[in-house]
């Protein structure tokens, strides 16, 4: 009985150990948008997102579209320049 107590206590063990090494590594998904150069126009993407949230023909409206999502969920917007470099960033995390 006592080998089987141990094997039993080893294996919730290594549960254990395995869901909490995997939340640790988790990162968490954020909401923060970006404004980037599309085709013709510009468009707004969660970060880590590969599609994009919505198109538009001026950054302009991007930006006010970026900005309206940042505010809902207190993350920020990362305005890019044609070329792909970083332009600006509002933060709206209170």
């Amino acid at each position: 009985m006592s080998k089987a107590k141990s094997w039993l206590r080893i294996i919730i063990e290594l549960v254990e150990v395995f869901f909490d090494s995997s939340q640790g590594n988790k990162r968490g998904r954020t909401w923060h948008q970006h404004v980037v150069p599309y085709e013709e126009g510009w468009a707004v993407r969660r970060e880590g997102n590969k599609r994009i949230t919505s198109k538009h023909q001026k950054q302009s409206i991007a930006i006010r579209k970026a900005k309206t999502l940042a505010r809902k969920y207190k993350a920020d917007v990362i305005i890019h320049r044609e070329n792909g470099g970083i332009r600006d960033r509002i933060s709206y995390d209170d």
